[in-house]
């Protein structure tokens, strides 16, 4: 059952609209002004919020700057219930991040219609793709379908990149929003005399490329693939189009970019107050998340010495020692460039008991 939050001052309009909701089989939770809205949306999921706009202590606007604030909330899809139709706080709305508009007085349909459709698109957005061919075709109907872009599917593109093959270049300007379909690649930063330091590892189903599209500016960092790889390329035009034509889609690539500064200051904090053992304990335990399929087996991976060394921010041989003493107290266990961990578990208790 979906969950709706229903923020409206007007204690009849709020209690009429809720029962229509109900009735439609949604749970709804109820706030008379802003203030209550806002620190619901924080403390609860909810599936969708429709707010009036003219309300007390704080107004419909007030409510959506604060949630597009939040990552957690920003990505919520957002009606406004008003009963003023002024081109003008269409206008304003829309540009805060609202997905629709319904106008009072409305009848139950034109509600119902509204929360649906709003409901179908964020679904779509959420919907997990295989990693396969079939997966991305499905992700290019489904965009195609919520933005009505007849383009973008028969634009985009599969390439195909060999190991340590660059897909792009720090410096050069960007063409493309990139979808990893099978492989892993690695970004990094190179320093002027040839040092790296890896700042993402992308799994099957990643996007990337999007921060200099976004920004509009050249790309400050470069891609590579780290095995063979298949990347899905969808041009910039499209990728414009996709946000200009659909507020979750940029809500989307807006909550990814506050993920990207928030792990890229965890890792700089990281460097310049962790141990290299701890950094490289836990950049092993990071990988096993990432790239883990199957529970049941043991983690193993095959990455060079140089590179794990880039993603930690140390010196190969300062690596090779710690891996070393991680291999004689029995928590991995190598052979040529495969790590395996032993035990998941006993790794993370070790990273505890001793950092």
């Amino acid at each position: 059952m979906k969950t709706i939050l229903l923020i409206e001052d007007n204690t009849e309009v709020r209690e009429n609209t809720a029962e229509i909701l109900e009735l439609a089989q949604y749970k709804v939770l109820q706030a008379e002004n802003g203030k209550k809205g806002v620190e619901l949306a924080n403390t609860k999921l909810v599936d969708l919020i429709i707010c009036d706009i003219m309300m007390p202590v704080l107004d419909g606007y007030g409510v959506i700057h604060l949630l597009s604030k939040n990552p957690k909330t920003a990505a919520i899809p957002f009606i406004f219930l008003t009963a003023k139709s002024e081109k003008n706080d269409f206008r304003k709305g829309m540009e805060m991040g609202a997905d629709d508009y319904v106008t009072k007085p409305f009848d139950d349909i034109e509600l119902l219609k509204a929360v649906e459709g709003r409901l179908k698109k964020s679904d779509a957005l959420k919907k997990e793709y295989s990693r396969d061919e079939n997966g991305i075709n499905t992700f290019m109907d489904d965009a195609k379908s919520i933005l009505e872009l007849k383009s973008l599917s028969d634009s985009a593109k599969v390439k195909k990149y060999k190991k340590k093959e660059l897909i792009y270049s720090e410096g050069f300007n960007p063409n493309y929003l990139f979808l990893l379909q099978k492989g892993k690649v690695k970004t990094f930063r190179s320093h002027e005399y040839g040092k790296e330091l890896i700042t993402t590892l992308l799994k099957e189903g990643d996007f990337f490329g999007y921060t200099s599209l976004l920004d509009e500016i050249p790309y400050h960092e470069s891609a590579e693939a780290i095995e063979d790889s298949s990347v899905v390329l969808i041009p910039k035009e499209d990728f414009y189009a996709l946000l200009n034509n659909n507020v979750g889609v940029m809500k989307k690539f807006i909550k990814l970019l506050s993920n990207d500064v928030e792990e890229k200051e965890q890792q700089l904090i990281k460097m310049a107050y962790s141990s290299v053992k701890k950094r490289v304990a836990e950049a092993l335990v990071k990988l096993e998340k990432q790239y883990k399929i199957n529970s049941k087996d043991k983690f193993n991976i095959s990455i060079s010495r140089e590179d794990l060394a880039n993603i930690v921010g140390t010196a190969t041989e300062s690596l090779i020692r710690t891996l070393s003493d991680f291999k004689h107290e029995n928590l991995i266990e190598i052979k040529g460039s495969n790590i395996t961990i032993l035990d998941i578990e006993k790794f993370e208790n070790y990273i505890k008991k001793y950092f």
